[in-house]
């Protein structure tokens, strides 16, 4: 059945292939998008041993272009975008001035001076509005492409695959730069056709499995969306919706904002300080450094941990975390695995608790549920 609650979200340029497949529709972040097509664990295992096909049209897409679009990227951002080589990708954050984390974010760099932010749905209007905040002093030009832009993402085993057989999707060496698709790098970028427009074909991915995202002209995105399933056919693609997303990005530990990551958190707090440059050449006062180099100094007063459950009741987010009877932490992101057939869950725990092998429970609408702190990420894809 499809339900529709609120007519005022915005829909994909995909809304009517959805609905033709049977998915359910559920309100998020602003948009209409499929929960799922046939059921959460189908579409999950389909992405862990075959493939699955995102819409991600809900997703922003923010240009930067102009002589000084590194440096400002460089003093809005905290990590150091000038030194990412054309055609490829960062992930990076961008932060308030006191530390606290607005939006995780990639950064493609196209040219020398041409960048393509994607930013969570929630926060692109946000992202947007703070970037042109922090445009005073440099020489750039700033553009919301969202709503004119389509993103689909084929993630699992069989991906690379799948785009080779599809057909109209092809590489021209006129606009990819010489640059094979069979050569492309994770977290790097290609300029290919369909149907003899350019699209872009991304390699990163939110999954744990290997996988690409292209991007292309949201009145285009019927035709690449009905070429790949068509394409995928043989190879088990089915289409996968939020529910599988969120189930696949927890095994694999990937942050959701929102969860995991918010105002009150800083890259630091998320085990994620690996992605702050804190001495950046030519931007040495980026914004939000002075509170980040405060936090990289100072103890942690809570740490993200993983946790699988040692019965099958499954912690959710904002559950307690205990020690005894005491309130230790709280649980971020949980749901049963499907691949690894246990509860699993993300948590913010206190130091003194954060070892793996450390004993604790969550308090699951009144009952005690055992867990164990492990390392994340809970799944990793065979090589």
């Amino acid at each position: 059945m499809i339900q529709e609650t609120n007519v005022s979200e915005t829909r994909s340029p995909l809304h009517d292939e959805h609905v033709a497949l049977g998915a359910t529709m559920t309100p998020f972040a602003g948009w209409l998008m499929p929960l799922r097509y046939s059921s959460d664990i189908a579409e999950h295992t389909a992405v862990r041993t075959a493939a699955g096909l995102f819409d991600l049209s809900h997703m922003g897409e923010i240009a930067v272009h102009g002589p000084d679009a590194a440096a400002f990227l460089d003093h809005a951002l905290v990590g150091a975008i000038s030194q990412v080589a054309p055609m490829r990708a960062k992930y990076t954050m961008i932060c308030a001035a006191d530390g606290g984390i607005i939006d995780d974010l990639v950064v493609y760099r196209l040219a020398d001076d041409d960048y393509m932010i994607v930013a969570n749905a929630s926060n692109a209007a946000t992202v947007y509005g703070e970037l042109v905040e922090r445009t005073a002093g440099f020489s750039v030009d700033l553009r919301d492409d969202s709503s004119a832009t389509a993103l689909v993402a084929v993630q699992g085993p069989r991906a690379a695959e799948i785009l080779r057989a599809t057909a109209g999707l092809v590489e021209d060496a006129q606009i990819s730069g010489g640059t094979a698709f069979d050569a492309l790098r994770y977290y790097a970028c290609l300029r290919m056709r369909f149907e003899g427009q350019p699209v872009l074909v991304g390699r990163t991915g939110y999954t744990g499995e290997d996988g690409y995202e292209i991007w292309l002209e949201a009145d285009r995105a019927v035709a690449l969306w009905r070429a790949l399933l068509a394409a995928g056919q043989p190879f088990g693609l089915v289409p996968a919706g939020l529910a599988a997303r969120d189930s696949l990005r927890l095994e694999a530990g990937m942050p959701l904002y929102g969860n995991e990551l918010d105002r009150t958190t800083t890259p630091y707090d998320a085990g994620l300080g690996r992605v702050v440059v804190l001495d950046k050449p030519g931007s040495p006062d980026f914004v939000g450094r002075a509170a980040l180099v405060a936090r990289a100094e100072a103890e942690p007063h809570r740490v993200l941990v993983g946790i699988v459950g040692e019965s099958r009741r499954a912690a959710r987010h904002g559950y307690p975390v205990l020690s005894g009877a005491d309130v230790v932490g709280t649980v971020t992101s949980g749901a049963p695995s499907p691949t690894l057939g246990v509860p699993v869950a993300m948590a913010y725990v206190t130091p003194d608790v954060a070892a793996e092998g450390t004993p604790l429970a969550v308090d699951v609408r009144g009952r005690a549920e055992p867990v164990r702190v492990v390392p994340l990420p809970f799944y990793r894809r065979p090589r």
